[in-house]
């Protein structure tokens, strides 16, 4: 009688929606699968912060779908009403001129929260959370890991990926393999400042998102208006990328001053706001080359992310599929 083959294992450092989607598609593939987040939940950029009586999502606002594989997940996730359509009234202010937004592309949103179709995915998968890995190894043809808080994981991997930004990347993989640090440091991520605004009352402003051309902010939106959002008005305000890089080391007093004084000039006056503010250092940017991700059938260290494929949640999920798949053909072929 033929013995059952055991199952390769895979290590994912890094649970945003690429390490999600990979570690999916990999289990449904046969993989055994562990993945290491150093936050205290999944999701990453695809995140909202909850307070008293409000929550706002403060990093990626909405997602569009393209590709027929990425509409398929997201058929699921509505279905499993963790995702939905979002139909803002929206407006564009350029040349210190509003117009009306007259785009006809569907967005959406995950229910009740951004982050609740990374939550839906992870439910399934193997996640440590709170636990970062600082320092990675190859020994006898295996892979390991060692964690800040814990120290050293004493389960070694048969393949390790990273789904993580491009500078944490670099920082671990510089020392094992020279190619990937390359790729890794060639790529400009941007940080972004965001405050979350929560009003008492309704604000009177004439649309429900605005993308914001020439300013310090890049992008204002009533969280309210998503759908499966309860609580009180909040409001969510996108510094622009290269702002934000420019002054990343700013205290967050300073900066969420001078982001809502551009916003009370635009309309939104949140005097009587209750503030919060969150510093995202690695929120955007992707190489030119659409590369999609990295495929090592050497020392079989893989990378997949948004920054490899377009800087876009759809992108970002897509990345991790396609790694996912190509790392199964490749453990078929070079077993």
């Amino acid at each position: 009688m033929n013995k059952l083959k055991p199952k390769l294992s895979v290590a994912i450092i890094g649970a945003g929606l690429a390490g999600l989607s990979c570690a999916d598609r990999l289990q449904t593939l046969g993989f055994q699968v562990h993945v290491y987040e150093k936050s205290r939940g999944p999701s990453g950029r695809m995140s909202t912060r909850h307070g008293e009586g409000w929550s706002a999502d403060h990093g990626a606002q909405y997602f569009t779908a393209r590709d027929p594989v990425f509409i398929e997940a997201l058929n699921t996730w509505i279905k499993a009403g963790v995702a939905a359509n979002w139909n803002p009234c929206l407006s564009i202010y350029e040349g210190e001129q509003w117009r009306e937004g007259n785009s006809t592309e569907h967005r959406y949103v995950g229910v009740p929260a951004m982050n609740s179709p990374g939550q839906y995915l992870a439910k399934t998968i193997s996640i440590e959370f709170n636990q970062t890995i600082d320092k990675i190894y190859r020994q006898d043809g295996k892979w390991f890991l060692h964690g800040l808080e814990n120290g050293e994981i004493t389960q070694s991997f048969d393949y390790l990926v990273l789904a993580i930004p491009s500078p944490q990347s670099y920082a671990l993989a510089k020392l094992v393999d020279h190619s990937i640090g390359a790729i890794c440091s060639s790529v400009n991520m941007q940080g972004c400042w965001t405050v979350m605004a929560r009003f008492s009352d309704k604000e009177n402003m004439p649309f429900d998102a605005a993308f914001i051309n020439g300013g310090i902010i890049s992008w204002i939106s009533r969280n309210n208006s998503k759908p499966g959002r309860t609580g009180q008005e909040a409001w969510t305000i996108h510094a622009n990328p290269q702002w934000s890089q420019q002054w990343i080391e700013l205290n967050k007093e300073e900066a969420s001053k001078r982001i809502l004084e551009s916003a009370k000039k635009l309309g939104l006056n949140c005097q009587n706001a209750e503030i919060s503010i969150h510093r995202w250092r690695y929120a955007s940017g992707a190489i030119n080359t659409e590369m999609g991700f990295i495929l090592n059938e050497g020392s079989k260290l893989n990378l997949c992310g948004d920054w490899l494929n377009g800087g876009r949640v759809e992108g970002a999920w897509l990345s991790g599929y396609k790694l996912a798949n190509a790392m199964n053909i490749s453990a078929e072929t070079n077993p």
